[in-house]
């Protein structure tokens, strides 16, 4: 019963607070997502004043929330926008992976950590945070822009990239043999192909099976199907995000539709407990040692993210406001860094610390650099075009043409 009552009393403070942080940056017109991070570290491990009671359940709460931010970005697409988005973009994911993941395996052979490691941090480096981005997009009213599309583009390659990267990144961690790898990797690849498959030629059958006009119905089927299918992809060494986004994309219509408006106070609600979760199980100790090299590493990361966004939007045709857009909403880093550090962490202890400091600042800055990339370089070039010496003109017909490219999306 005392147990019970803590738990009560901690989780009931924790929302309450993180209520009156929403609210507070919503005064300042401010992605709450920082404000919860760092409300996290204050509670967590090292903090002002530790969370013990209700370390448990805001754990799988925090599981729930990612679940549920990747289920109601599917929601927004369908299978064959899916598939479009990934016949149109693997050359962005290819760029992506290029720019992202070297600066990472850089940084880990400078510090004499050796190739596995660096295989590790590359991977840090490499994949942004789709919960992040998916709560940053919705706060800022942008699931409609067209530059939504690319980015959900490139997060979808990376995040099916992660059903090839990490059982390869176990397998070098446990000193597997080829074989060994070879058979984790190919289960990985079936489930998700499997899924793939099931949602493009059977998607509307899911969708009536599903479909209820009784809405606690529809929730609960909707919520069970998700949980037990993220479940069972994370079983098959596929990330749960992964089955959770393909859930989302089976279902089409009104279904999609009423899931939508059901889930999406849940929504709210478990994101922000996530990225709580992220702060309190980050020890505020740990960061000072670590946070130049960490600094370093995301500034130039931080840069790259924006020119990959930045060229997948311009390979898409949109308009140069757009491009920015793209590009500063894929800066943030999160739950895969942290799974890949906490696998790594075993065989070289020294990535704990710095990827710890890396993914913080850069789900703090993230945020930052969506809202603000684009209208920090249009005030630039404002400022440059003011400042005497001769300048071009602008070929006839730009301004219509960029204006154009910025027109929402249709759904």
């Amino acid at each position: 019963m005392h147990n019970t009552t803590a738990l009560l009393i901690e989780l009931g403070a924790l929302i309450l607070g993180l209520g009156l942080i929403g609210r507070f940056a919503g005064r300042i017109g401010l992605s709450p997502i920082p404000l919860y991070l760092l409300a996290g570290l204050a509670f967590g491990h090292g903090g002002l004043l530790p969370l013990t009671a209700s370390e448990d359940f805001v754990a799988v709460g925090a599981e729930i929330g990612v679940i549920l931010l990747l289920l109601l970005l599917g929601l927004e697409y369908s299978a064959s926008e899916l598939v479009t988005s990934l016949k149109t973009q693997y050359p962005s994911g290819a760029v992506d992976f290029v720019l992202n993941a070297t600066p990472g395996a850089a940084a880990a052979l400078l510090l004499g950590w050796g190739p596995v490691a660096a295989v590790a941090l590359a991977g840090i480096t490499w994949i942004s945070s789709s919960g992040v981005i998916a709560k940053v997009l919705t706060d800022l009213g942008r699931l409609g822009n067209r530059e939504t599309p690319v980015i959900l583009g490139v997060l979808v390659i990376e995040d099916l990239s992660m059903a090839v990267y990490l059982p390869l990144l176990t397998a070098l961690l446990a000193g597997v043999g080829l074989a060994g790898g070879s058979i984790t990797l190919v289960i990985a690849l079936g489930t998700v192909g499997l899924v793939l498959y099931v949602a493009l030629r059977h998607g509307r059958l899911i969708s009536r099976a599903v479909s209820s006009d009784n809405p606690e119905m529809l929730l609960l089927v909707v919520l069970g199907l998700t949980v037990l299918v993220a479940g069972i992809a994370q079983r098959l060494q596929v990330s749960a995000a992964v089955g959770a986004f393909l859930v989302g994309i089976a279902l089409s219509g009104e279904v999609a539709e009423g899931a939508r408006k059901l889930l999406t106070p849940l929504r709210d609600l478990f994101a922000a407990v996530f990225f709580v979760f992220f702060g309190l199980s980050t020890d505020p100790a740990a960061i000072p040692p670590v946070l130049l090299p960490a600094l370093l590493l995301a500034v130039a990361t931080a840069l790259t993210k924006i020119f990959t966004g930045w060229y997948a939007a311009r390979r898409a045709g949109i308009g140069p406001r757009g491009r920015l857009r793209a590009g500063g909403a894929l800066v943030a880093r999160g739950e895969f860094s942290i799974v890949i550090a906490g696998l790594a962490v075993g065989t070289e202890p020294r990535i704990g610390p710095i990827a710890t400091a890396y993914v913080l600042i850069l789900v703090i800055l993230g945020p930052v650099t969506a809202r603000w990339t684009e209208p920090a370089v249009r005030r630039l070039r404002g400022v440059l075009r003011r400042s005497p010496g001769p300048r071009a003109d602008p070929p006839p017909g730009h301004e219509e043409i960029a204006e154009a490219s910025e027109a929402p999306a249709a759904h």
